[in-house]
């Protein structure tokens, strides 16, 4: 067996390949690599816009990742015909696992109907408020199978697109105004007119309270050991929780300061000695 004569030939069939196949598959990994950068630059401009105003920003947001995702697949489609590479086997490849994976993957196909529902409806955008499927919190961003929220206390959570476009959906951030309510309970025996007039003057004080509509105090019910008045108020949605605790600690320290008692639940144990 002549060695020389083998290496000779394996020689001239790699240097064959790389003048032919292989300076294809170099170009076009040079080709992928340039026209990558140019999609994500461009898909970075479509998000910018919406971040400064020029577009919505879950619109640009959700284009920005279609785009990208979309041209990355033709580019490696057609880089893998200039290769040389059969692509009509491929594409027979890919419907088959189409298919497969379709009806492996039923619910992400929910999830991605409920995902382009979203975002077709636009029953929330991103930075809104929001409760739904048990869980409330900041619309960080809506990705075509999956909503991402940020609730509160700073956690992450991953909601599907099918069953959320599906419920029932609480936006609190689509209207500039909210109403706050409060009950405040006061005894029988205290002034239901004096403690009327407290509530009324703290909330028309507060200078978060919004004057139209006017604040509402009225009594709301005669409970079993208290008398209940029912305060309303409107401010900025922003404004919500300032409001709601601000009034609260007001009317507590009035009541205080005004002798007028909050009752409280009490259990009387009387011991009968035969």
């Amino acid at each position: 067996m002549d060695w020389n004569k083998i290496l000779n030939s394996l020689l001239n069939s790699v240097i064959s390949w790389l003048t032919t196949a292989g300076l294809r598959v170099v170009i076009a990994l040079v080709i992928m690599f340039v026209s990558f950068k140019v999609v994500n630059v461009v898909a970075r401009k479509i998000r910018k816009s919406g971040e400064k105003g020029r577009l919505d920003k879950t619109l640009a947001r959700t284009l920005a990742y279609i785009f990208s995702l979309t041209m990355k697949c033709l580019i490696a489609i057609c880089l893998i015909g200039f290769v040389g590479i059969d692509t009509s086997g491929l594409a027979a490849l890919a419907v088959s696992l189409g298919a497969c994976v379709g009806l492996a993957l039923n619910g992400a196909l929910s999830n991605l109907a409920g995902g382009i529902l979203i975002i077709v409806t636009r029953p929330f955008r991103v930075d809104d408020y929001i409760e739904a499927q048990g869980y409330s919190g900041t619309v960080e961003d809506i990705h075509i199978t999956t909503t991402k929220l940020r609730t509160p206390d700073n956690k992450m959570v991953y909601i599907p697109n099918g069953p959320l476009s599906s419920g029932t959906i609480v936006n609190y951030s689509i209207k500039d105004t909210r109403r706050v309510d409060f009950t405040f309970s006061i005894g029988y025996g205290d002034d239901f007119e004096k403690a009327k007039r407290i509530v009324m003057d703290i909330c028309t004080s507060h200078e978060l309270v919004l004057e139209d509509p006017a604040p509402f105090v009225r009594m709301s019910s005669h409970g079993e050991s208290s008398i209940n008045i029912t305060a309303r108020v409107w401010v900025k949605s922003e404004d919500y929780w300032t409001v709601n605790f601000d009034v609260l600690e007001a009317v507590k320290t009035a009541f205080d300061k005004e002798g007028i008692e909050i009752p409280f639940n009490q259990l009387d144990v009387h011991v009968k000695n035969d």
